[in-house]
């Protein structure tokens, strides 16, 4: 006989529905009675038998038809049921209506199926029922009013069968729904200390949390912990929100910022540790339950720890909060708009200059931490960060400032390296960001064009990568190698974008980012022709005129003011850097073979200039400049000498590449004349560096004492010179990178 319609139409509509209820209400009792059956277990061991007995007779409903379950029920099914209490099938929960229905027809028809069919609903019916977990936690509260003995007992040994009432819900506003908060009256350890309702926090409340997570390494403490802690994290707010404590005192304040940043870790370390494989990489098992249950904890701290390194200013506390986020990295990996939002701000952090050392060092370790721990996706997005965060702060540089970059970009060069083929994609990105800005300038005739190219954020961005080149790519098969032609193609291209005197200082700078990639990669660079037009300007030929300015500090400035030009004083420093860097880019290949061939068009082209520069009516007039630039051609034609006298004695032919580049490989590079030339040279500029530092210092010194004694001088001149033009610069370089990322 075939199936009834009702039965057909049951299967069709909801059969699917019905068994994954069913199949998931069973997962659930099953893991119940499991945990139950090992608590019976113990309580046997421990011969605690009658313990249970007496709990289960004095845990009997005021109903009759309830006693009389419990009286006829043993200890092993008292457990079998996970402390459940049989309830009259009057009060259990109707079937819905549709079902009835179908129930009914299908009952009606005779068949078989249809009857298993209505079974498997009413047992999925009582299976629900059976796992409320508000009901089970009155039975909880029934088992602990009358027999505390045994409800200490499984406190001590089975948490996890009383923590299951554990509401999360409160932590996270994304996490769906919240639970229905449990009535005033029922016990909560987390409201002891809390004035009617006011709610406000005390001490004694915050000190009983910190013991519980140190001795017990308490979940429920925890959790209370960290819902405190994000009323901590926006105490400063304007906005007015509505959350479970208040926090008045400054002491509380801060004891609860202390056992947040300091403990938090330490529990979530203690119930789901962090386990290492055998090639070192840190993983945390999200499958399980725990992981489940800890997840809106972690969002709900990391939530407040983003929002605290946003808006904290204490060096002190801001480095607590870096350092004690670091335990907590590995458990971030799968929740990217954490990681997301935690770079952002780590990098901000990083990357504020008024920030101390201390603690842009500690935010960089968490930056690190990230890359090394994080997928390609991560890396990327850290990476990221870290440059946008460069290129924001580096919009300014002063005397003050320049040691804050400085550690910025050679401690952000790091991250490219440990992942080259991330770092490969993301720096090809930003140099062909850097290449669209250069040509723009080039392309556009406007007057301001060129000032997308001209400022600090542009120079900074250069002279990153350089180093970023530097430090990863002199290995033949590093895969940031291919990146070196069209960086320093780019670089060539903005030195020779104004080819005036004004940017002189913006010439040298680029210049030595130049070399520091030739210098790592030994790769050959033309930067003597650069070099040579500036000699070759009006500013280098004519007579200059007398000044009294200061000199001007090329470290600190990309643009001279208009005061220096035609001055001595600007002569004397461009000549001071030209000779230098000739000299440098010399000394790279002070022991080439090829050298005299690479130094002879050079040398004749400087003793040109300095017969016309030495004319006694049409000459420059300047002893000094024109001393320093005859010495390097002295010492260049004697290091031509040394390399003609040393490969007169080779006997290997032009085409052998490997005796030519093992040509002079013993010979240290200190003892050519170059070489010995260069090192005397550093010597010296370090000694005046380290005397105009530390008078810098004793200046700034007496310039604080005036301020406190209310006689502060006028800003000083030279800290806004190189900035007057920059105003207008300012976003320049951000908004480009921006259009550029939505262009692709």
């Amino acid at each position: 006989m075939g199936q009834a319609k009702a039965t057909k139409k049951f299967e069709q509509r909801h059969l699917k529905d019905t068994l994954e209820r069913r199949n998931g209400l069973k997962k659930q009792k099953q893991k119940q009675q499991l945990k139950a059956k090992k608590a019976a277990r113990r309580v046997e061991e421990n011969g605690g038998a009658a313990a249970v007995e007496a709990a289960a007779e004095s845990a009997k409903p005021k109903a009759n038809g309830d006693a009389h379950a419990f009286q006829s029920m043993s200890v092993d099914d008292f457990f079998q049921g996970g402390f459940e209490i049989p309830e009259a099938q009057a009060n259990g929960k109707k079937k819905r209506k549709r079902d009835e229905k179908y129930a009914k027809e299908a009952a009606g028809s005779g068949s078989e199926s249809a009857e298993e069919l209505q079974a498997d609903l009413d047992s999925g019916s009582d299976s629900e029922d059976d796992n409320d977990p508000e009901e089970h936690m009155r039975q909880l509260e029934a088992l602990a009013e009358n027999d505390p003995d045994f409800h200490k007992y499984l406190q001590e040994n089975e948490p996890e069968l009383l923590d299951v009432d554990l509401d999360i819900g409160d932590l996270s506003d994304d996490d769906g729904p919240k639970r229905k908060k449990r009535k005033a009256g029922d016990g909560d350890s987390g409201h002891e200390g809390l004035e009617g309702d006011s709610k406000e926090l005390k001490m004694a409340v915050v000190k009983k949390w910190a013991d519980a997570m140190t001795e017990q390494h308490s979940l429920r403490a925890m959790k209370e912990t960290v819902l405190a802690f994000r009323v901590a994290a926006h105490v400063s707010d304007d906005e007015e929100k509505d959350f479970k404590y208040s926090i008045l005192d400054p002491n509380v304040y801060h004891q609860l910022l202390t056992i947040a940043l300091k403990h938090v870790p330490e529990v979530m370390q203690f119930h789901l540790p962090v386990q290492e494989s055998k090639s070192g990489k840190l993983h945390v098992s999200t499958e399980g339950k725990k992981f489940k249950t800890l997840a809106p904890i972690l969002r709900s701290q990391m939530a407040s720890i983003t929002h605290l390194l946003d808006n904290l200013t204490d060096p002190s506390t801001l480095r607590l909060t870096l350092t004690s986020t670091l335990p907590l990295l590995p458990y971030l990996l799968s929740f990217k708009k954490i990681v997301r939002d935690l770079s952002r701000a780590v990098t901000t952090v990083w990357s504020t200059p008024s920030t101390p050392e201390a603690t842009r060092i500690a935010a960089f370790l968490i930056m690190r931490r990230l890359t090394v721990l994080g997928d390609p996706g991560i890396r990327e997005n850290v990476l990221k960060a870290t440059y946008t965060a460069l290129v924001k702060s580096s919009r300014a540089t002063t005397v003050h400032t320049l040691a804050g970059v400085n550690l910025m970009k050679n401690s952000g060069a790091e991250l490219w390296g440990l992942d080259p083929s991330v770092g490969y994609t993301t720096a090809f990105t930003f140099i062909r960001q850097l290449a669209i800005h250069l040509r723009t300038s080039i392309t556009h005739n406007a007057n301001e064009a060129y000032k997308q190219v001209y400022n600090w954020q542009y120079t900074h961005s250069l002279d990153f990568w350089s180093r970023v080149l530097a430090a990863h790519a002199s290995a033949a098969d590093s895969p940031l190698r291919p990146l070196i032609y069209p960086l320093v193609q780019v670089t060539l291209g903005a030195l020779r974008l104004i080819p005036t005197a004004t940017y002189f200082p913006l010439r040298f700078a680029l210049i030595r980012a130049l070399l520091r990639i030739s210098n790592a990669t030994q790769t050959y660079i033309p930067l003597a022709a650069a070099l040579y037009e500036v000699l070759s300007s009006a500013e280098m030929r004519k007579a200059p005129k007398t000044s009294t300015l200061k000199p001007l500090d090329f470290t600190t400035s990309i643009r001279a003011p208009k005061s220096y030009l035609r001055t001595r004083v600007y002569q004397d420093g461009v000549g001071e850097q030209v000779a230098e860097l000739l000299g440098e880019f010399f000394g790279l290949w002070a022991k080439s073979i090829a050298f005299p061939e690479l130094a002879l068009p050079v040398i004749i082209m400087l003793k040109r200039w300095l017969k016309d520069a030495s004319h006694r009516t049409s000459g420059n007039k300047n002893q000094k400049l024109n001393t320093s630039i005859s010495l390097l051609v002295q010492k260049l034609e004697s290091n031509s000498k040394f390399i003609e006298e040393k490969r007169a004695k080779v006997e290997f032919a032009p085409n052998n590449r490997r005796c030519v580049e093992g040509f002079l490989a013993e010979t240290e590079w200190e003892k050519s004349p170059l070489g010995a030339f260069l090192v005397g040279q550093r010597k010296g500029r370090e000694q005046r560096a380290k005397v105009l530092e530390d008078s810098r210092r004793v200046e700034e010194a007496k310039r604080v004492a005036r301020e406190k004694e209310g006689k502060a001088p006028a800003r000083r001149e030279e800290e806004s010179e190189g900035s007057e033009e920059e105003g207008d610069e300012e976003g320049v370089l951000l908004e480009g990178e921006t259009t550029d990322e939505d262009e692709e």
